[in-house]
């Protein structure tokens, strides 16, 4: 980095703080940048600032949105009795782009890790909980990830939901489609036959 001007060396360190960017990653977005037409440059700076400022969290199942309530959680076609808890908004975006689940959502804002200092209050479980008091959740599927992360908030969640009169499921673990056995990991392999189902 020695090589930049001062400018260009700060651009790099702001994009290298960017989750899964390395310094290499953020030299080349940097140097994408300055070869861009100045109008270009403007609008990724402007759209930047217009996130920032218009993105607020959805009253109801803290989904990022515009407005006071999320396009989903104002869906009336949508069974609003079926909530799928997610641990981010992109988790919550992959599983509508499967088309497959026309419920609601509950949008945790991250996974239990006390390693990292990051404990159930730091998660929007409160707010999950003034939602099934609300007497009109029937279940709540948990979709958190399978990870160490993950399950560790999926049981946590399981314990903290045992005495509602409500279903409480999780989403299967297994093989994927397509997938050949000899190049799955044991615990993939194993999770898939303790979660298998009759046919």
């Amino acid at each position: 980095m020695k090589a930049y001007a001062q400018p260009i060396k700060r651009l790099i360190a702001e994009l290298g703080k960017l989750p899964g960017i390395g310094e290499k990653t953020a030299a080349r977005l940097a140097n994408y940048i300055l070869r861009a037409t100045a109008d270009d440059v403007k609008k990724l700076a402007e759209s930047i600032i217009e996130v920032k400022r218009k993105i607020k969290l959805c009253r109801i199942c803290l989904n990022l949105t515009e407005g006071d309530v999320c396009h989903i959680c104002h869906d009336v076609t949508r069974d609003h009795g079926v909530i799928c808890v997610v641990e981010e908004p992109d988790a919550m975006a992959a599983i509508e782009e499967s088309g497959g689940f026309r419920g609601a959502y509950h949008v945790l804002h991250g996974h239990l890790a006390p390693l990292d200092g990051i404990g159930p209050e730091n998660l929007r479980l409160t707010e999950l909980l003034q939602r099934i008091n609300g007497g009109k959740i029937k279940e709540v599927i948990i979709a958190t990830n399978p990870d160490v992360h993950g399950e560790a908030t999926a049981l946590l969640i399981i314990r903290m939901l045992k005495e509602k009169k409500i279903k409480v499921t999780r989403i299967a673990t297994g093989v994927p489609m397509g997938g050949d056995l000899k190049y799955i990991d044991k615990m993939t392999i194993s999770k898939s036959l303790e979660f298998r189902r009759g046919i």
